[in-house]
């Protein structure tokens, strides 16, 4: 079979163009149909002082190569590494931000974040930071 190149190219475009349309038309809501949206009020959201970071050490690369993700970004310093063993979290410190959880690059995550326990609820607001040497008013 012979075709010419001008043949070839204007059999490809003409059959890409029909696939892009039937596409498109898929891709098209059907006018019946209504969004669902949900409501705000079924989203209630937590807040941060509900919520506390548990680490999973048998995940953690912070263990075995040295990963300090979450340790660099808490800006609470409630995370620090302990060399073979992975990350510890004070849960007094922890301001249940999410950061951590965030840039954690392993799956599944090596810390996440759970409800704060009843008796943990009334000490959940930020640390003070110590305050630097020279600092103390006179």
């Amino acid at each position: 079979m012979n075709i010419s190149r001008k043949d070839f190219f204007r059999k490809s475009l003409l059959s890409l163009g029909e696939a892009v349309c039937s596409v498109s038309d898929a891709l098209k809501p059907s006018s019946d149909s209504v969004p669902l949206v949900p409501d705000a009020a079924d989203c209630a959201e937590a807040s941060w002082e509900d919520l506390v970071a548990v680490a999973r050490n048998d995940s953690c690369l912070a263990r075995s190569c040295g990963c300090f993700a979450c340790v660099e970004r808490c800006q609470s310093g409630a995370i620090k590494l302990i060399q073979g063993v992975g990350i510890k979290i004070n849960p007094g410190r922890c301001v249940g931000c999410g950061s951590c959880e965030y840039v954690c690059p392993v799956t599944p995550k090596a810390v996440s974040l759970q409800k704060r326990p009843p008796s943990q609820l009334s000490s959940a607001k930020p640390a003070e930071l110590p305050s630097e040497k020279g600092d103390t008013p006179c």
